[in-house]
């Protein structure tokens, strides 16, 4: 098939936010005087909206502890955002969507957990924002796995599920791409290991850009 639209995860994908998510976690747990969850149980959540990612961490919570953990996420997060803390590109990343920025026949999306305004901030610190034609957020859609994200996308781009592949590492951009009809491609650098990356669907799972660059190609040229 020939790819008309290639569709990115941001947190584990494009960047590696472990340590600013990690961070305004503890953060907000500790801020209502509560044990902060394990790194690992945190960065698990990743991909998911907000509320649906303290549910998991604290389903034991009620709805009013959760709303104060998430403002204080947020609030936190901002802090080290406005503080200079920039999640850094992992390798090869920059030099893969300039490669897929030159290409007329190929457009670029993101599907991510995170807000417009997080997002937005994001792609400008970085010089990334104008790059891509499509970016669907948090706050418009349910949280992945749900498929609203990715249909979003397609109808925006006017391009077909069959032409169009989801990039993310974890199994909730998996399970979202499937239930969206999308190929999905998994890295490993990301918070959820090859094993979960493939029993939620991913047709592949690359170690690094180059091996996802190629996958890219080996996919457009089916």
């Amino acid at each position: 098939m020939r790819l008309r639209l290639i569709v990115f995860d941001v947190d584990g994908t494009l960047v590696d936010s472990r340590r600013e998510i990690c961070a305004a976690m503890r953060g907000a747990y500790g801020d209502l005087g509560l044990a902060p969850p394990a790194d690992t149980a945190i960065l698990s959540i990743v991909g998911l909206s907000l509320p649906q990612a303290l549910h998991r961490l604290g389903p034991e919570l009620d709805e009013a502890r959760r709303a104060a953990l998430a403002a204080g996420y947020r609030a936190h997060f901002a802090r080290l955002r406005d503080s200079g803390a920039l999640p850094p590109l992992y390798p090869g990343m920059r030099a893969l969507l300039d490669a897929l920025a030159g290409q007329d026949h190929t457009l670029l999306g993101i599907a991510t957990g995170k807000s417009r305004r997080g997002l937005d901030a994001l792609l400008e610190a970085h010089g990334l924002d104008g790059r891509f034609f499509t970016m669907q957020v948090a706050d418009d859609h349910p949280s992945k796995p749900h498929p609203a994200m990715l249909r979003a996308a397609l109808a925006q781009t006017g391009v077909e599920a069959a032409r169009a592949v989801m990039i993310g590492d974890t199994e909730y951009d998996m399970e979202m791409a499937r239930m969206a009809g999308l190929s999905g491609l998994g890295v490993r650098w990301g918070y959820h290991d090859a094993a979960r990356l493939r029993a939620a669907g991913a047709r592949d799972v690359l170690r690094d850009a180059t091996a996802l660059t190629r996958a890219l190609e080996e996919l457009a040229d089916e």
